[in-house]
C-alpha cells in the first residue's frame, strides 16, 4: 500500500509539473528577442483549429509552418532585402531547390549561368533531370547568349552576382530585362549581395517611395544565411524572398508540402546577428580589398578576381550597380587569384597548406579567413575567354587583422610559390 501511495504521489507530481498554472506576467522587454521552439502548438477550441491560418501569419497552427521567433526573422529580412514575403529553409541550397521545385514541371526548362554555385548545377543535373525538367547553361557576361537561350519552354532564369568562385560581375539589369520582356521568372542568388551592395527588388534604384519595388526588379531573392547574416560559420539556413503574393504562396506550398522547417535556436542565432551585418560587410569588404591589393601586385599572380578592381570581369557592371555614387560601392569580403599557370596544382595545393591564419573550408562570412583551390576547367562547359590560364584560388576574408593576412600570405608564397 505504500508503495502504491508514492507511485500515486508521483503521478499527481507529473501531472501539476505539466499543468503547473502559473503564467509569467506579461511586458517583458530584452534586447532579444524571444525563443519559441514548438511542434505542437494548442488551440483553445476545435472552432480555432479550424479556424486558424498559417499561410498569412495571422495565427499558429503547427512548429513546422512557424513560431514567433521564425516570423520575426522573415520580417527582418524582407526589410534587409526590400521584400515583402520570406519563407526560411535549412541551407542555401534548400532555398535554390525549394524554388525550382515550386515554379517547374515536367517539360520545363531553367536557364544557368555557367559560373553559378556548382550544387545549384548538379541539382539541375540530378533531381530536376529526373523529373523532365532540362537546363541550359548561359554565358553570364553576355545579355545577347541568354535571350537567345530562352525558349517556349522556359520556366525560370537564375542570376548569381558575382559568381561565387571565378567572380565574374554580371550586367544584372539587362539581364532581368530580358526576362521581363519575355515574361520569364528571374530568380537571384543573392549571396554575395547579401541586401547590402545592391538591392534586388530596385536594381535601378528608381523606386518611386521606400517600400515599393523599383523598375528592374527580380522576382525571386534566395539567400544562403549561412554567410553573412549569421556571420558565426556555425548556422545551416536560407531564405526564399519574394514580392508576389501568389508565387510566394506557389512557394510556400511547395515548402510545407516538402516538410522544411528552421530549427529555433538557429533562427535565434541569425536574429542575434543581423543587427551588425552591415557592422561586419563593411569590415570583410575593406579587409579584401587590402588584400587583392596586395596579391595585384605580386608577380605570381596571373589575374584578379576581385569585382570592385578595375579590369575585373564585369568590373564597369559592378560600378553601375554597386558604386553609383564613385567610392561608395559594397563588394563582399570574397575573391579570387588566378595562380600564374607556371606553376602546379601541387605547388597551389601546398600555398594552401602552409597557410597558418586561412583555414581551408568552403562557405564564407564568417570570423576566419578561408581558402580554397578550385579546378575551373572541371567546372565551366569551356574556358571562359575572359579569364587567363593558372589554378584559380578563392579567398575569403574573415575579420582578422589584414596585416596579420597578408603577413601570412607573403610567407607562404615565398615558401610554396617561390619565382624561379
Amino acid at each position: 500500500m505504500q508503495d502504491e501511495s508514492k507511485n500515486a504521489s508521483s503521478a499527481h507530481m507529473a501531472t501539476g509539473l505539466i499543468h503547473h498554472p502559473y503564467t509569467p506576467p506579461a511586458g517583458f522587454a530584452a534586447p532579444q528577442p524571444g525563443v519559441f521552439k514548438a511542434s505542437t502548438v494548442y488551440f483553445p477550441t476545435v472552432a480555432d483549429m479550424r479556424q486558424r491560418e498559417w499561410k498569412d501569419k495571422s495565427a499558429y497552427t503547427y512548429g513546422l509552418h512557424g513560431t514567433p521567433t521564425t516570423y520575426l526573422l522573415e520580417e527582418r529580412l524582407c526589410a534587409l532585402e526590400g521584400g515583402l514575403q520570406c519563407v526560411l529553409v535549412p541551407s542555401g541550397l534548400a532555398a535554390l531547390a525549394t524554388v525550382a521545385l515550386a515554379v517547374l514541371q515536367t517539360g520545363d526548362e531553367v536557364l544557368i549561368p555557367d559560373n553559378a554555385y556548382g550544387p545549384n548545377k548538379a541539382l539541375a543535373d540530378g533531381e530536376l533531370r529526373h523529373f523532365g525538367i532540362t537546363h541550359q547553361f548561359y554565358d553570364p557576361m553576355n545579355p545577347a547568349d541568354l535571350a537567345g537561350k530562352i525558349t517556349s519552354r522556359t520556366r525560370l532564369v537564375w542570376l548569381e552576382a558575382a559568381g561565387s568562385v571565378s567572380m565574374e560581375f554580371p550586367d544584372l539589369p539587362e539581364m532581368v530585362r530580358t526576362c521581363q520582356a519575355r515574361g520569364v521568372l528571374c530568380a537571384l542568388d543573392n549571396t554575395w549581395g547579401a541586401g547590402l551592395a545592391f538591392e534586388p527588388f530596385d536594381l535601378l534604384g528608381d523606386a518611386v517611395a521606400a517600400g515599393k519595388p523599383g523598375s528592374v526588379a527580380v522576382d525571386i531573392s534566395a539567400h544562403a544565411l549561412t554567410k553573412y547574416p549569421s556571420g558565426g560559420g556555425d548556422v545551416l539556413m536560407g531564405s526564399v524572398i519574394t514580392r508576389d503574393s501568389a508565387l510566394h504562396l506557389k512557394i510556400k506550398l511547395c515548402h510545407m508540402r516538402l516538410g522544411l522547417g528552421v530549427a529555433a535556436n538557429d533562427a535565434e542565432t541569425v536574429l542575434r546577428s543581423l543587427p551588425s551585418i552591415d557592422l561586419r560587410y563593411r569590415a570583410h569588404d575593406q579587409t579584401a580589398r587590402a588584400l587583392a591589393a596586395w596579391w595585384q601586385s605580386q608577380p605570381q599572380c596571373a589575374q584578379l578576381l576581385h569585382p570592385a578592381f578595375a579590369g575585373a570581369p564585369g568590373h564597369a557592371h559592378w560600378q553601375a550597380l554597386c558604386d553609383r555614387v564613385p567610392g561608395t560601392g559594397l563588394a563582399a569580403g570574397l575573391f579570387s587569384v588566378m595562380i600564374d599557370a607556371r606553376y602546379s596544382q601541387e605547388q597551389v595545393d601546398a600555398f594552401c597548406d602552409g597557410l597558418k591564419l586561412f583555414k581551408i573550408g568552403y562557405s564564407w562570412g564568417g570570423p576566419v579567413s578561408l581558402v580554397v583551390p578550385y579546378d575551373i576547367g572541371s567546372m565551366r562547359q569551356a574556358w571562359p575567354g575572359h579569364l587567363q590560364r593558372g589554378t584559380l584560388v578563392r579567398f575569403s576574408t574573415g575579420l582578422e587583422s589584414a596585416q596579420d593576412l597578408i603577413l601570412d600570405l607573403n610567407q607562404a608564397v615565398q615558401t610554396h610559390l617561390p619565382m624561379a
